[in-house]
């Protein structure tokens, strides 16, 4: 699902490259010819984003308007292209509207799952029954506070409701009450005044960050660091451990989605005396892609996020059978590294909870980054473009920031200039977007760049690698596929795992990176 603050994107977008202009307007697969011939050679005099709805207005200041109303529903894309810098592709049997401007040679393809027009009257009808948009300035919190607070319903599902909350979805949701400490079971009329301030301030906060940086990132960059997990992108939506008190995590059905929590740091006590952690059950894992992780962090979390094909690949390197269904395959990984760790559960690097306040980095000015650099940042993560894409962007386009990034990549350098600190354009949209404590996107969310420099290690390390399920003796040295020279602290790549020698023929293990922390803290093997 497009989230509000993609749709808030767009809008923005539209504001600096399209309002004030006049557009042909055409339906290419027929389905909103009457509109089209509505706004055609009208004036497009603005747009408004109320959650994951888009409004956008054609005709006269003076007169009535046109009211285009837009909700991209699952993948719907608006996509806008330059005449004079790029191709512009032929239109799809998913294409509603295309409007074209001859003088600044502007094309846009739209493709949405709801595209209608009407009156003002289209505009206040369907305003009306949306919620607090935490992205817009008239969002009344008091309003929004009267409505949760005399609610039956738990915050969890208020959350989802767009009558209450408008803009953030199932992600979002898991987030935000983890950041709050808030249980996602709390029901609204339970929630005290602090609790509630403090959903809203997530809430608000982490749609600002990607409305800055056009992804879901909801983990502080600081606060990565410190738990150990620099490239962790959040925190527990499909996770089986909390990061920061290394608890299980619950899951459960609410409303047809699942709802994830954590029943140490959002502790719930029902007037029946249940516990949070009688509710739900450890989650069931699954490779997802809108929250896409690598295979190394993935499988420190559970044999059952890998695909079948990982399965059987991992399998393979330990001189293990590879025939069987995906629970057998999972179970049977799972047996071999049990038996090195002598845990049946992922090693974890650090078992102190974290307590202490939330790190916010400081509000100022701050700068919104490209369409193109959220799709590079979504491939430096390894996060397919088909379920969290760029709404602003043509699948051509996003295939074109990934491709600068990995010819960017061959050559050893940056993926894309617009990457550096200086790079994005000034916010015209949302006020007080939160900024980074770093100066771009390329130091707060390149989240390889942070993998490499976590990952220089001491002299004295060495690189093995499981042959089977045997003595630590009996393993055989594997070579790194790269290493830095001497001078620069030596590199490995990242399914690598180092060991380093104690004396004899003891060995611990390095972990760090997606093994769990930063160098210089070991676990014993």
């Amino acid at each position: 699902m497009v989230e509000g603050h993609s749709v808030h994107r767009v809008a923005h977008q539209h504001r600096k490259r399209l309002v004030g202009k006049s557009f042909q307007a055409t339906s290419p697969n027929g389905r909103f010819t009457e509109g089209a011939k509505a706004i055609d050679g009208k004036p497009y005099i603005g747009i408004e984003a109320v959650g994951k709805n888009l409004f956008a207005f054609f005709g006269t200041k003076s007169g009535q308007p046109v009211v285009m109303h837009v909700h991209f529903g699952m993948s719907g894309v608006w996509a806008i292209f330059d005449e004079a810098k790029e191709e512009i592709p032929q239109t799809k049997d998913t294409t509603r509207l295309r409007l074209y401007n001859e003088e600044f040679g502007i094309v846009t393809h739209l493709s949405a799952m709801t595209v209608q027009h009407g009156d003002e009257n289209l505009y206040h009808d369907k305003r009306k029954l949306l919620g607090q948009d935490p992205l817009r300035e008239d969002a009344d919190v008091e309003q929004l506070w009267a409505k949760v607070s005399n609610s039956n319903k738990s915050i969890g599902a208020l959350i989802m409701d767009q009558s209450v909350f408008c803009g953030p979805g199932n992600i979002y949701r898991a987030e935000i009450l983890f950041k709050a400490g808030v249980h996602p079971e709390v029901k609204g009329k339970e929630l005290s005044r602090t609790q509630f301030d403090a959903v809203w301030h997530h809430t608000v906060a982490l749609l600002q960050r990607g409305f800055q940086t056009g992804s879901i990132l909801t983990v502080d960059p600081e606060e990565a660091v410190i738990l150990g997990k620099p490239t962790l992108r959040r925190y527990i939506y499909n996770q089986s451990r909390c990061p920061r008190c290394r608890g299980p995590i619950r899951s459960w059905s609410m409303e047809s989605r699942t709802c994830y929590a954590c029943p140490e740091c959002q502790p719930l006590k029902h007037a029946v005396g249940v516990l949070a952690e009688d509710i739900g059950a450890p989650p069931k894992l699954f490779n997802s892609h809108c929250a896409r992780e690598d295979l190394a962090t993935r499988l420190s979390q559970g044999p059952m996020k890998l695909t079948v094909a990982e399965l059987k690949k991992e399998l393979a390197e330990r001189s293990l059978p590879t025939k069987g269904k995906k629970a057998q395959l999972a179970a049977q990984l799972q047996a071999a590294i049990s038996a090195v760790s002598g845990s049946d559960s992922p090693e974890y690097i650090s078992q102190q909870k974290i307590n202490r306040p939330e790190l916010f980095p400081e509000d100022t000015d701050s700068k919104i980054f490209s369409a193109q650099d959220a799709a590079a940042e979504k491939a430096a993560a390894g996060e397919n473009r088909a379920v969290e894409h760029i709404a602003e962007l043509a699948p051509s386009q996003a295939a074109a920031a990934r491709h600068h990034l990995s010819r960017g990549k061959r050559k050893g350098g940056r993926s894309k200039q617009d990457l550096d600190a200086g790079a994005g354009t000034q916010v015209a949209g949302p006020q007080d977007v939160t900024k980074s404590v770093t100066t771009g996107i390329a130091d707060t969310y390149d989240r390889p760049k942070q993998y490499r420099r976590a990952r220089k290690m001491q002299k004295g390390c060495e690189v093995r690698k499981e042959a089977s399920v045997q003595p630590l003796a009996n393993w055989r040295q594997r070579k790194p596929k790269r290493v830095l020279p001497e001078a620069s602290g030596g590199g490995f790549e990242r399914d690598d795992v180092l060991f380093q020698r104690t004396g004899g023929s003891s060995w611990r293990r390095i972990s760090f990176g997606f093994f769990g922390g930063p160098p210089g803290i070991s676990v014993a093997v």
